[in-house]
């Protein structure tokens, strides 16, 4: 298949073009945010050609930062990454993950901030795992499955989760078992350390149900964890504390979100305190600083943070004026400066510093890309009704110059799922599309956590197929706007968004021109057989189920191809070592279409071999991926 697909590939004229352009948009200079521990700062950067960014560290954000780790190191193809990394509360040692190949498997290693020297300490078979550090830097606590099988390392299921205490120095085989549940083998773990070192807080994932139970445990007396919030009722997140009094948010009777305080000493229900009532947009980050509660909105798909002094509660914006995404917001509880990202669609990220005392805002660093001018592009927000009149928010952008009219190109972009809100965020590849005179619209459909809570519930379960109905409605809204046409029209999704494209195209073929479902989930009645698929039934409901399965199997990529219609040109793609949707997904959907088909349409599929489900891809194979899928759909928009 592969064969067919790169030989097929080759012969199209708009690809050769998107890699020179790739190329040169990807070669300018990126900074992650600093991150302050102890004495020293942690960022990342990249010098625009490399693979994989490279983590520095400095004692000074003005002064010569040293090279702790270089990833481009490790690997000559790239295909070795830094997934994570987590320094001491003193600064001075860095837990990091390495992912190999893009699986979800990670290898955990430590070394010395000082001299840069790698330790012995080697953790194997970590998945879905950070690393929580003890207050005295002795060690790390995390989480890490069984060994797999020989042969299953990226097929089997993963259950049996276990949390684990690692110390400074010492085999993973002496590390401490801190905690298992077998008898529910769906359990997962999350943990912090409070700030003051005496708790170990415990979140209790159950696949991706948003909802968890939250245990704690008193470091300082040789006791069991005491279940605080027993059962799966809302979401419910460890902020911090003081003393007995810790700090959560919570969506519970509360949809959009809220902050409350419980005090451990007297948990019952009615003792809990609302600190921070739910407002009219949705909670989606809060932080801890020395003298606020920082609370990050999301309005109408675009930031607004707040600060709340602790004492009073009383609450102030930032001065920050600007419309679009603040993100990985940098703190420390002993502080009132913090950093963040920001970014829109047309705006390369920006790295800011905050002081909370006096307001002062600063700029650290910004995207410089050659030959780019923010001003040159236009993003709008428009809002258009969907099949039952639920307004969708949905984003355009284009270049100035760009006529839109039927025979503009455009790229439709979705996802849809598990809670999960697609922001505004500047990428090279929708850039590159721009320049190509195409015009860029990605919708806020429901199932996303957009509005909260509500807003998610309305694109699960037995609401899945409002999913699907936003997406088309998206693009008839489109197309009456004489924004582009069925022929012109591309639509992209991974993941989730796989399905989004592999159920759209299959319900409506003649609303599109093309279609790109990549790294999908394309069978729903045994994606729960495979790695952690089982995790998704919170929000597609259980096969087994029979009124879950009825829902299923009417939109359900694998089984809706019918044989004798007429499907767009379609580029599936996936990737061999994908642990995440197994690539199988992929195949037989592929197989099928292929045998379906009843025109010329090519159906093909690109099958990376070195690669997982997308995180850690090295700088040159995404640049090959989406001049192949991008170059491949341009090549039929612009026949049609």
């Amino acid at each position: 298949e592969n064969k067919v697909t790169f030989d097929y590939l080759e012969q199209i004229p708009t690809r050769q073009p998107l890699v020179e352009r790739l190329t040169k948009l990807w070669n300018y200079e990126r900074f992650g945010r600093p991150l302050h521990r102890g004495d020293n700062y942690f960022y990342s950067h990249n010098n625009g050609l490399q693979n994989q960014s490279i983590l520095y560290v400095t004692t000074s954000l003005e002064a010569k930062p040293q090279v702790l780790i270089d990833p481009n190191q490790w690997s000559a193809e790239g295909t070795e990454a830094l997934a994570s990394w987590v320094p001491s509360p003193d600064g001075k040692q860095l837990a990091y993950a390495v992912a190999s190949a893009g699986s979800d498997w990670r290898e955990w290693f430590v070394l010395d901030v000082a001299t840069g020297k790698k330790h012995s300490d080697h953790i194997q078979w970590s998945k879905f795992s950070g690393v929580s550090w003890a207050k005295d830097n002795s060690g790390f606590y995390y989480s890490a499955y069984d060994e797999p099988q020989a042969g299953a390392e990226f097929t089997g299921t993963n259950y049996y989760q276990k949390l684990f205490f690692h110390t400074l120095g010492q085999p993973q085989s002496n590390d401490q078992l801190i905690y298992e549940r077998p008898e529910h083998p769906e359990w997962g773990w999350g943990t912090t350390i409070t700030e003051d070192g005496h708790f170990l807080i415990l979140s209790v994932s159950e696949g991706t149900d948003e909802r968890n139970r939250l245990f704690y445990k008193d470091l300082r007396k040789d006791e069991s964890f005491v279940e605080l919030i027993p059962d799966l009722r809302a979401q419910f997140i460890f902020l911090g504390n003081e003393g007995s009094i810790f700090w959560f948010s919570t969506d519970l009777n509360a949809p959009k979100g809220k902050v409350i305080s419980i005090d451990i000493n007297h948990p019952e229900e009615h003792n809990w305190k609302v600190l921070i009532a739910e407002q009219n947009d949705a909670l989606t980050n809060v932080e801890i600083l020395e003298n606020y509660i920082l609370c990050q909105y999301l309005k109408n798909v675009a930031s607004e943070v707040f600060l709340y002094e602790k004492e009073s509660l009383k609450k102030k914006a930032i001065n920050f004026n600007k419309q679009g995404i603040i993100s990985n917001i940098s703190t420390n509880q002993d502080s009132d400066i913090f950093y963040f990202s920001y970014t829109n669609y047309i705006q390369p990220n920006q790295i800011y510093k905050y002081n909370a005392q006096n307001n002062d805002i600063s700029l650290l660093w910004a995207k410089e890309i050659p030959q780019f001018n923010t001003n040159d592009y236009i993003s709008q927000q428009v809002f258009y009704p969907t099949m039952d009149g639920t307004m969708i928010p949905m984003f355009i952008s284009h270049h100035q110059d760009t006529e839109l009219d039927v025979n503009t190109p455009l790229l439709l972009y979705g996802y849809g799922g598990f809670d999960i809100s697609i922001l505004p965020n500047f990428r090279e590849r929708y850039l590159a599309w721009m320049l190509m005179g195409g015009v860029v619209a990605v919708p806020n459909i429901r199932g996303g956590g957009e509005y909260g809570e509500e807003w998610h519930q309305q694109g699960m379960l037995k609401n899945k197929q409002n999913v699907f109905d936003d997406f088309a409605s998206a693009a008839e809204y489109l197309h009456t706007m004489n924004i582009s046409s069925p022929k012109k029209t591309v639509i992209e999704g991974r993941s989730n968004g796989g399905l989004l494209v592999g159920a759209a195209m299959l319900q409506r073929p003649n609303l599109f021109g093309a279609t790109l479902p990549g790294v999908g989930v394309m069978d729903m009645l045994r994606f729960n057989k495979f790695t952690i698929g089982w995790a998704w039934e919170s929000d597609y409901g259980s096969p087994e189920k029979p009124e879950d399965f009825q829902v299923l199997v009417k939109y359900s990529p694998y089984h809706n191809i019918e044989r004798g219609e007429c499907y767009p040109p379609t580029l599936i793609t996936t990737s061999e070592l994908d642990d995440r949707v197994v690539p199988s997904h992929s195949y037989k959907f592929a197989a099928r279409m292929q045998e379906a088909q009843n025109c010329t349409n090519p159906i093909l599929i690109r099958i990376e071999t070195r690669a997982g489900h997308g995180a850690g891809t090295p700088r040159n194979k995404t640049i090959e991926y989406i001049s192949d899928v991008y170059g491949f759909a341009l090549h039929y928009l612009l026949q049609n």
